[in-house]
């Protein structure tokens, strides 16, 4: 298109240039007297311009800017939203603001629209200097003015605009980062709560580890309560996956089972509530829970166990530990309905039950595929037997985080409790 009113083109005069916009610095400084090092330049510029004698200029003041890019061209808005829907990702927009399909502001935020990520520098005439404002407060990071942008005012511009976008996307970032930080925190609380104890009969060591590949907590979770009647109910699950929403999941089913317990309804009743509520929350028919329920009555004699799906648990007594398994059953949301069993088994005065989530030894400790399992973490625990519960509880995730560190780390989230009677005394 022709140039608008009260603009010569795109060639320079021959005067000192004025400057227009917040990137285009006065003087005729070069880019190697401003330094080069934090120079970055755009590896190609789409140029939105239905002018042929415009795209000459710019092709030549992209010559003896120092600007290093390829320049590629758009006769109208319809062609560049085309290109940019197609896969185009220039590392700069120069963007004229009278086109055949499209004027002004609006048509800067369709290119926008079209291509979030790119810088846009817009480009006016020289009794359009509002106009240019107007585009840089719709989103474009500068515009220069037809007829006043010399070759280094020209460079600093598609230079600043860059740079501008970049600092735009990392505040952003930052601010997405510190949501999620919130989120977590949120999450957190929920997951992994003050144990409900009405009497202190009971030792409780409580631990969470998120694994380290993970932004945001996963789906691992735990509670204890203690009921009006002495009895002790503790709870450990992990939901299939990471992030939000498996967490979120995992609030629920924890909340769930704290107030049903409190309500007095049987474990494997209970059970089946959970299980509908995870089909009911759940996004995907493939996200299941696995979770130990352990029921410790006030006689300290014997513990009644409920397993769907999840690992067993180590019983440690008279300097000597064991994983116990026992009878289980299938994993929440797997085949709904199948129904749970409890199994009791005999408790040792003294003794304590240690449940963990899968995380705890399912980390790498060796080339290829070979894990920690089950075994290696029983032969790690029996070689704390001697240490009281919270120095056991944080010796053995450090051992197996250190077994795994050179293989990557533990990249599954690790919850451990354990429970203890405390002595009549």
């Amino acid at each position: 298109m022709a140039a608008p009113a009260g603009s010569s083109g795109l060639r320079p005069p021959a005067s000192t240039p004025a400057v227009a916009g917040g990137g285009a610095a006065t003087g005729a400084a070069t880019a190697a007297e401003l330094g080069s090092a934090w120079l970055v330049d755009p590896e190609t510029l789409l140029l939105v311009e239905d002018d042929p004698g415009d795209f000459v200029l710019v092709e030549e003041l992209l010559a003896d800017s120092g600007v290093h890019a390829t320049l590629t061209w758009a006769r109208s808005l319809a062609e560049a939203k085309e290109r940019l829907g197609s896969g185009e990702s220039p590392g700069c927009i120069l963007l004229d603001l009278h086109l055949p399909d499209g004027s002004g502001t609006d048509v800067v935020r369709q290119v926008l629209a079209a291509a979030p990520a790119a810088p846009v520098v817009v480009l006016t005439g020289l009794a359009e200097a509002g106009s240019g404002l107007a585009a840089v407060a719709a989103g474009a990071q500068d515009y220069l003015i037809k007829g006043q942008s010399a070759p280094d005012v020209f460079s600093r511009a598609i230079r600043y605009a860059a740079q501008r976008k970049h600092v735009e996307q990392a505040t952003a970032a930052l601010q997405l980062s510190a949501l999620r930080a919130e989120e977590n925190e949120r999450l957190e609380r929920g997951l992994l709560p003050v144990p409900l104890l009405r009497t202190k009969s009971v030792d409780v060591v409580a631990r969470y580890r998120p694994g380290n590949e993970q932004s945001l907590i996963g789906g691992d979770f735990y509670d204890v309560v203690e009921t009006a009647d002495g009895t002790v109910h503790a709870l450990i699950g992990d939901v299939a996956g990471h992030g939000p929403a498996e967490a979120a999941i995992g609030v629920c089913l924890r909340v769930a089972w704290r107030s049903l317990v409190l309500a007095g309804m049987p474990t494997p009743q209970l059970i089946g509530l959970l299980e509908e509520i995870l089909i009911a929350e759940r996004e995907s028919d493939r996200v299941f829970a696995t979770l130990s329920c352990l029921t410790l009555p006030p006689d300290r004699s014997r513990v009644r166990v409920l397993r769907a799906g999840h690992p067993g648990l180590l019983l440690r007594e008279s300097g000597r530990i064991e994983l116990v398994e026992g009878r289980g059953g299938l994993a929440l949301g797997l085949i709904p309905g199948p129904g749970w069993g409890e199994v009791e088994m005999p408790l040792p005065p003294g003794a304590g039950l240690v449940l963990f989530t899968d995380g705890l030894f399912e980390g790498r400790t060796g080339p290829g595929s070979e894990r920690l399992g089950e075994d290696g973490l029983l032969a790690m625990a029996r070689e704390l037997t001697a240490l009281p519960p919270p120095e056991f509880v944080d010796s053995l995730i450090a051992r197996v985080e250190a077994v795994a560190a050179p293989y990557g780390g533990l990249s599954d989230d690790v919850a451990v409790v354990h429970l203890r009677w405390r002595d009549a005394g």
